[in-house]
């Protein structure tokens, strides 16, 4: 997403008075920040309402990892389509039709009244997602030209973003504690009809240079290719064997389609994503950091809002409570992250951040029936600092390698990574926790088999299928359930761990020092800068391809 305007159309003349106006340009920040927050909050905000949308809705194993996932991994793979058109039609209008589309699934989802209409309405939730958060940084880019400035406002972007996501379990337990799990979405509707009437009337348009035809072809292999790899990983959480057709088809013709759209990149001219990008250690070391990052720990924090609500029977709104120490210790990485930054290098805070959020997830393995309150708070406040500084790090690496010409792009890598590792992170861990639960029902004392096969399928719905036997029987199932769940809960975690740790070694290839990759990356810039000005032609200095 090139973060040029065209010159001499009249197309920037907002954005060049947006750029003089000091109020103006804040104004501009805060309502792009709050278009992002709730696109975030979208992200977490259904985790403490899965109980309740269970009980509702009864949806099967496979349909509620759906649900949940569907909506992260539809915006992970439209992100860089939909840049890349707003820098060709518009990205102010673009992003208004992110807005109103996103009020409209959200009046959907609220609505819905079965499984295959709130997967519906979370998908277009995710088109809509997709459509905003590049705009957003875009737009961002074109009203702060000074490079302090926009540091400045980016680093506040990106804390929203981190935020939003954070404090998503927090507002979802009051909403469903209070309502009903319907209005977690129903909160969207009046601020994006607010966005869609103030970002009509403040919000600039701008549009990138049209640098070679858009490749639509591209975008939709790239898409195609994740949604395969993640229906087959998701096909073995609802019990499919591993090595059927039903779940290595998906993955081998995912990958594959995957594949042919590197391959694709490499021969166009102008690629949506450069890959030569990947060729520097550095760039692709940060951009697996950020997948394994979320990878390992968004799985995770849903199967601990469920460990909470159905183990320990908190409330909805007592979980989002428990949860809020990670909110406040991921701030306070946020906030000392830069100085972080400067002491340590990318290596060395990248490194740590995974190793101790590695030993945080190991401490909760001593979670059990009982209710530890200060463990609880204890282990999210190693989680919350430890995975704040990993990401931290590693988008800063990952937009500091890149060169100044293609640091737009990089941006959006980094989104896509990160909302990709989140989906698949649900994927994975929910087929791991779902294998490791699913044999501590196969014979259940009084328990008929029919029964016992229902329960398999989740500790929820484990709880309805004993509602309705015998006290015996009832009393059974539910210690059954229960403890098998604890258990699939420990394997997950280890599998977290493993996750974790493997990414404080493969950290180990980023730099040393900060500003390693910042110099290299303007040195090659001003390269390609003196080789393609000639004479007669004007040439401008780049700016620093680090936000910092």
């Amino acid at each position: 997403m090139s973060g040029t305007t065209t010159s001499g159309s009249g197309r920037t003349t907002g954005v060049t008075r947006l750029a003089r106006g000091g109020a103006n340009r804040w104004t501009v920040l805060i309502v792009l920040c709050v278009s992002l927050l709730f696109v975030a909050l979208d992200t977490t905000i259904l985790y403490v309402a899965v109980p309740s949308v269970t009980e509702d809705l009864r949806p099967g194993p496979v349909e509620l990892l759906w649900i949940v996932d569907v909506y992260p991994l539809i915006a992970a793979s439209l992100l860089i389509l939909f840049g890349t058109l707003g820098d060709r039609v518009g990205r102010r209008r673009i992003l208004l039709l992110g807005y109103g589309l996103f009020g409209v699934a959200s009046a959907a989802a609220a609505l819905a009244t079965d499984p295959p209409i709130l997967m519906a309405a979370r998908a277009l939730l995710g088109i809509g997602g997709a459509m905003i958060m590049p705009a957003t940084l875009s737009i961002l880019r074109q009203v702060f030209p000074d490079r302090r400035e926009r540091a400045v406002a980016i680093g506040v972007w990106s804390a929203v973003a981190a935020v939003g996501a954070a404090i998503g379990p927090v507002l979802g337990g009051f909403l469903v504690e209070n309502f009903w799990w319907g209005s977690v979405f129903l909160i969207n509707i009046p601020m994006m009809t607010a966005m869609l009437l103030i970002g009509r009337w403040l919000l600039p348009e701008s549009r990138g240079e049209r640098n070679g035809p858009w490749d639509v072809v591209g975008a939709v292999v790239a898409a195609l290719g994740v949604l395969g790899i993640v229906l087959g990983v998701k096909r073995i959480g609802g019990g499919t064997a591993v090595l059927s057709a039903g779940t290595l088809g998906p993955i081998v013709a995912g990958t594959l389609l995957l594949i042919l759209f590197v391959r694709r990149q490499y021969r166009r001219k102008h690629p949506l994503i450069d890959m030569r990008l990947f060729a520097r250690p550095a760039f692709g070391t940060s951009v697996g950091c950020i997948v394994l990052a979320m990878l390992a720990l968004v799985g995770l924090q849903l199967i601990a809002v469920q460990y909470m609500q159905l183990v320990l029977g908190l409330s909805p709104l007592e979980t989002g409570v428990r949860m809020l120490p990670l909110v406040f210790s991921a701030m306070a990485a946020g906030l000392t992250g830069s100085k972080m930054l400067q002491a340590l290098g990318p290596r060395a805070m990248v490194s740590l951040g995974f190793t101790l959020t590695a030993v945080a997830v190991l401490c909760l393995l001593m979670m059990s029936k009982e209710d530890r309150v200060w463990l609880l708070a204890l282990g999210f406040v190693l989680l919350g600092f430890g995975f704040q500084s990993t990401l931290f790090g590693a988008y800063e690496s990952m937009l500091s390698e890149a060169p100044a010409e293609q640091a737009g792009g990089a941006a959006a890598l980094g989104e896509t990574s990160y909302q990709l590792g989140a989906g698949i992170g649900v994927a994975l861990l929910g087929s791991v926790m779902n294998a490791a639960y699913a044999p501590g029902l196969a014979h259940v004392q009084g328990v008929p088999g029919r029964a016992s096969a229902a329960a398999s399928h989740s500790l929820g719905e484990a709880y309805k299928v004993a509602a309705d036997l015998g006290d015996s029987a009832k009393n059974a199932l539910r210690v059954a359930a229960r403890d098998s769940f604890i258990h699939g809960l420990h394997v997950t975690l280890i599998a977290s761990a493993v996750l974790l740790l493997t990414g404080a070694g493969i950290a180990l290839r980023l730099p040393r020092r900060a500003a390693e990759s910042t110099e290299r990356a303007e040195g090659e810039a001003a390269a390609a800068g003196e080789h393609a000005t000639g004479p007669g032609r004007d040439s401008e200095p780049a700016p620093a391809a680090s936000t910092r």
